[in-house]
């Protein structure tokens, strides 16, 4: 009787690679037993059985070999079969590929949660859980159709980059829909829709000159994984003899103190007891998570690649797997989700850091986030002590750090995200305070992500639950009396959200100073903050009053900035103010000036005189 492959993982590949090796993995009740052959197109470098008879490792070498099929022979005593492996062409360029980066504004979205485009497509047979939209925490529908029939609305919003939530099979039998506890890492989870759908998603973005970030998960994998119920070799996972949690410490991993104990916990600890931990340090694991990473990229074209959970795993893994796609693809951008709220903590992370030297480790990471400045922006528009440390002084002092990265234009910069506080439940819908945090986001270095929803208004209490900050998007259902895609359909106060935020990220798009430019900020006083980015063509001035008082700006202090300019265009209501006296803010307010030469008439605020506080 012959042997079923069931698996084979990649499951075609692609002709042309930079790196020639190719480890293909097949699946089948005792396949092990048989002996193996292939065409003469390419050569076996390798084959390896584990403990495990229902896997076969085959390693082989594609170096000059175009695209074709090959032929893999099995034979056991007098039985035979064979199978066909197919490489692929490659899309022209694909190597030099463009990623996202400085001039980007990406805008993170949950699938489940965004737009049910396909309302037939809500349960499918092969999946345990099924749809129920009463429960918050449950599956609501959305997916791929429903992106795909937003997207135009991403575009008027000024949305340059998408990066979806995870959208591979996540069969847990509840909370599914979050995407993180991934069951099969070769297919679209199917009530999101199809392989197929995926591309054409990716087709679709690309027509409208935005870009696609795919979530990538390196830790951990789900309980349902197929290959978890049948593990190749037993430290294919981080396995103990009772359930060990990690710690989360990841400073014992740099640090030069820590014990030995610490620093393994937090390592090969589980993130959660449904998601088994995947031993990255096991080179058939990495291996196979190094090919699969690839293989989206070229398979769905991607665009860029965000890492949930980095520093869970073993470090030096990490930086083989980064290595490799940035290998593959020298333009390519990999933002890597590390949680730490210290700046030297965080740097540490990204490639060729100064830091890091100390222990001789470089993570090859292009891309952080940027977790501090988060951190301020979700407390300091509350905070109205202008002492030192407290109030605006937190987003100054953040920017003060900036010479330990690297490369600090390629942090990227958020507010909040779906694991976060959202940023109008913080400050209760004050959409002056919400204003503030956008008008930073859009004009500092690095790279800005916006939360799916913010632009409206959402907002989501997460000491409920984490599926109160991933409610669902207003009209993504067909049902849904507030559809907040369409102007018509959004409320008065939707709207003044959206627009004002469509109106500084259109702005922001063709603004090479704000991507690349440098920046000179001012010590804070009365919780007023003013930085000015600038090159050789254009500087913007950047006032934000953040107390609840009036402030009298005087703007003498500026002058190694401001020189001869004489006025500046508000970007959001593009009145023209005069930047050679006084300039008066309201409490809680920003002003985006782009600074002109041309002395205008009848110029307002032409006094000379000091910062004065003024009562409401």
């Amino acid at each position: 009787m012959f042997a079923q492959i069931e698996k084979i993982d990649p499951p075609f590949w692609y002709a042309g690679m930079q790196n020639p090796e190719l480890q293909i993995m097949f699946y089948g009740k005792d396949i092990a037993q048989y002996q193996l052959s292939v065409s003469n197109l390419v050569s076996i470098t390798n084959v390896l059985r584990t403990e495990n008879p229902n896997y076969l490792f085959v390693t082989i070498n594609t170096k000059n070999i175009s695209a074709c099929e090959i032929l893999f022979t099995f034979k056991k005593n007098k039985s035979a079969f064979a199978k066909k492996y197919t490489l692929k062409e490659r899309k022209e360029n694909s190597r030099q590929r463009k990623s996202f980066d400085s001039s980007d504004v990406m805008y993170l979205l949950m699938p489940d949660r965004f737009a049910n485009g396909s309302p037939n497509n809500k349960n499918d047979a092969s999946t345990t859980e099924k749809y129920n939209r009463h429960l918050p925490e449950g599956r609501h529908g959305g997916n791929i159709e429903g992106i795909i029939k937003n997207l135009d609305y991403l575009v008027l919003l000024g949305i340059t980059t998408v990066w979806i939530t995870p959208l591979c099979e996540d069969n847990d039998a509840s909370f599914s829909y979050h995407g993180y506890a991934q069951s099969d890492v070769y297919k679209i989870d199917p009530r999101f829709g199809t392989n197929e759908d995926y591309l054409r998603l990716a087709s679709e973005i690309h027509k409208r000159d935005l870009k696609l970030v795919f979530d990538y998960v390196t830790n951990h994998w789900g309980l349902e994984h197929w290959i978890i119920k049948d593990l190749p070799t037993p430290n294919w996972i981080n396995q103990f003899e009772n359930y060990t949690q990690t710690n989360h410490k990841r400073s014992t991993i740099h640090d030069t103190n820590a014990s030995k104990i610490d620093t393994q916990t937090c390592l090969t600890g589980w993130f959660v007891p449904t998601m088994p931990d995947l031993n990255l340090r096991n080179p058939l694991t990495l291996k196979y998570l190094i090919q699969n990473a690839i293989w989206w990229i070229e398979y769905a074209d991607l665009d860029g690649v965000r890492v949930d959970t980095f520093n869970y795993s073993d470090p030096q893994a990490m930086a083989k797997w980064c290595k490799s796609i940035t290998d593959e693809y020298p333009n390519f951008n990999i933002v890597g989700e590390i949680t730490m709220l210290n700046q030297a903590h965080l740097s540490y992370w990204q490639k060729d850091s100064v830091i890091s030297q100390i222990k001789k480790y470089n993570s090859y990471l292009p891309s952080v986030m940027d977790f501090p400045l988060s951190d301020a922006l979700l407390s300091v528009f509350n905070d109205d002590d202008d002492s030192w440390g407290r109030g605006i002084i937190k987003v100054y002092e953040n920017f003060t750090n900036d010479f330990l990265y690297p490369d600090v234009s390629n942090l990227l910069i958020f507010a909040e995200n779906h694991d976060t506080k959202r940023l109008n439940q913080v400050y209760a819908n004050n959409i002056r305070k919400y204003k503030m945090a956008m008008a930073i986001l859009a004009t500092v270095r690095g790279i800005p992500q916006l939360y799916y929803g913010s632009e409206i208004g959402m907002a989501g209490d997460q000491n409920i639950g984490d599926a109160h900050i991933r409610q669902d998007f207003p009209g993504g259902w067909e049902e849904d009396s507030n559809n907040a895609f369409t102007k018509e359909g959004r409320t008065e106060i939707q709207n003044e959200y959206f627009d004002f935020t469509s109106k500084l990220l259109q702005w922001r798009k063709n603004k090479s100073v704000i991507h690349s430019g440098k920046m000179t900020h001012y010590i804070p006083e009365y919780n007023v903050y003013i930085y000015f980015r600038y090159n050789d063509n254009e500087s913007v001035m950047m006032l934000l009053n953040d107390s609840n008082q009036t402030q009298n700006i005087n703007t003498k202090r500026f002058n190694e900035n401001l020189g001869d300019f004489k006025s500046g265009k508000d970007v959001i209501t593009e009145k023209i103010i005069d930047v050679t006296g006084e300039i008066t803010m309201e409490p809680k307010s920003v002003l985006i000036l782009e600074l002109e030469n041309k002395q205008h008439s009848n110029p307002k605020n032409k006094s000379d005189s000091k910062i004065t506080i003024q009562k409401k």
